[in-house]
């Protein structure tokens, strides 16, 4: 930092430095929060824009596609601009394009416009979740696990809040409705532009203090680092287009099999969204504790008994099967994306945006590729095919092990001064601490 003025800010990044800044991830939590809740009321609204609009699933997954397309084309490309050029204002920028999105579809009277705002919703996610996702590595002063968890849970809780809030508000009061939703990203932006104040004065400090911070590298070859990225992204596919056809045709499938209201169908969407948070919550720090790699076996592989016997339950079981699908399979991706992280040291805008770009775009394209199915063969089929989806978490078996322990709070090594060079110019006892 230059200026004066910013001097006693660098004072007190350092002493930020020396824990988890929990303001921060909490602030930032929340944002996810608003954030979610209104992308969210997209999905949860479907069956209204089905009735009104005489859409058929393959349209319903072509809005979930051109939603989370835009987001997951966008999103490597924001986080590789912010690890080069740190852009913290950005963060309060991107709530602009999720208030305009919610503001079009308040007002769509015809598909096109219903696309158009899908799109802007897609934008505003892209800035969001590489920039706030780098921000939470940022204050997690070395617990990193807790940090992704953290930051996470607050975007899952706002996924459960949208069909709660579709079921309360906009059911009653029509599509309409959603522009007093949009007024969210007001209060979202105000505090994303105090997050990304203490980005610019603390944040940039703590990575100014850190001598070691381009100094970096991977302890795997390259080769075997990508690889690995290669198969987090596998299981990312796996868990996404799973999650899609719970998120974007639940309801449907309920109202269809069991006849239940349209009410009654997206309390059960809240439902399931509820035990997806729960998840994120409990798999950041279980990861931390016993490792990432233990976390990924156990969450995507562990969810397959649930995901084959859903298709075959009756109502009052639903429930549960939902619920433990929900709890299990969400506590993999705090993990593999700090397990990514660590693959791929120096990159955290990069690594956060193709993982969350990836799951958006695995996730819009099961979505328009399930629609597509249910038109041909029926609701009913596509969690019957789905079901095994959960199995491709066998690859987890070819994740190279880079893991030790956590730091001590306090010990990111990402802030830490390089380690001795050894022979050849390696570092000793180089662990794969990421670089900011």
């Amino acid at each position: 930092m230059d200026t004066a003025t910013e001097t006693p800010s660098i004072t007190t990044a350092v002493r930020d430095h020396g824990g988890t800044v929990f303001g921060v991830i909490l602030a930032i939590s929340f944002c996810h929060l608003l954030n979610d809740m209104m992308q969210s009321l997209l999905p949860a609204i479907y069956p209204n824009l089905k009735l009104r609009f005489g859409l058929s699933f393959g349209q319903i997954g072509l809005v979930t596609l051109a939603y989370q397309i835009t987001a997951s084309l966008l999103q490597p490309l924001v986080g590789l601009y912010a690890d080069r050029r740190p852009t913290p204002l950005a963060l309060p920028g991107g709530t602009l394009f999720s208030l305009a999105g919610l503001s079009v579809l308040a007002v769509a009277h015809s598909y096109p416009v219903l696309l158009v705002g899908a799109c802007l919703l897609g934008v505003g996610s892209s800035v969001f979740h590489p920039e706030s996702s780098r921000v939470a590595r940022m204050a997690a002063g070395g617990r990193h696990g807790l940090a992704q968890s953290l930051f996470q849970v607050g975007g899952n809780i706002g996924q459960a809040l949208g069909p709660l809030a579709a079921a309360l508000v906009v059911v009653r009061w029509g599509q309409s409705s959603l522009g007093a939703f949009a007024l969210m990203a007001l209060l979202s932006g105000a505090v994303l532009w105090n997050v990304g104040l203490w980005y610019k004065h603390r944040g940039l400090a703590r990575m100014a203090t850190a001598p070691g911070r381009k100094a970096g590298s991977s302890p795997l070859p390259r080769k075997t680092a990508l690889g690995g990225v290669a198969v987090l992204l596998a299981l990312i596919f796996s868990k996404y287009v799973y999650l899609a056809s719970l998120t974007s045709y639940f309801t449907f499938y309920l109202i269809h099999r069991f006849g239940v209201t349209v009410e009654a169908a997206q309390l059960h969407l809240f439902v399931f969204m509820a035990a997806v948070a729960a998840g994120t919550v409990l798999g950041g720090p279980l990861g931390d504790r016993i490792g990432r790699k233990a976390v990924i076996w156990g969450s995507i592989l562990g969810a397959l008994p649930f995901t084959l016997m859903l298709p075959y339950a009756s109502l009052f079981w639903t429930g549960p099967l939902t619920v433990a699908i929900g709890l299990i399979l969400a506590s993999a991706f705090p993990a593999i994306v700090v397990f990514a992280q660590e693959l791929v040291p120096g990159k955290v805008g990069m690594i956060s945006g193709l993982f969350f770009g990836f799951s958006f775009g695995m996730g819009g394209l099961g979505a328009a590729a399930l629609g597509w199915m249910a038109d041909v063969a029926g609701i009913e089929a596509v969690y019957r095919l789905c079901a095994f989806l959960p199995g491709i978490g066998l690859l987890a078996a070819l994740l190279p092990n880079i893991e030790r322990p956590d730091p001590a709070p306090g010990k990111d090594p990402a802030l830490e001064p390089p380690p001795a060079a050894g022979p050849g110019g390696g570092a000793v006892g180089e662990t794969g601490g990421m670089k900011t």
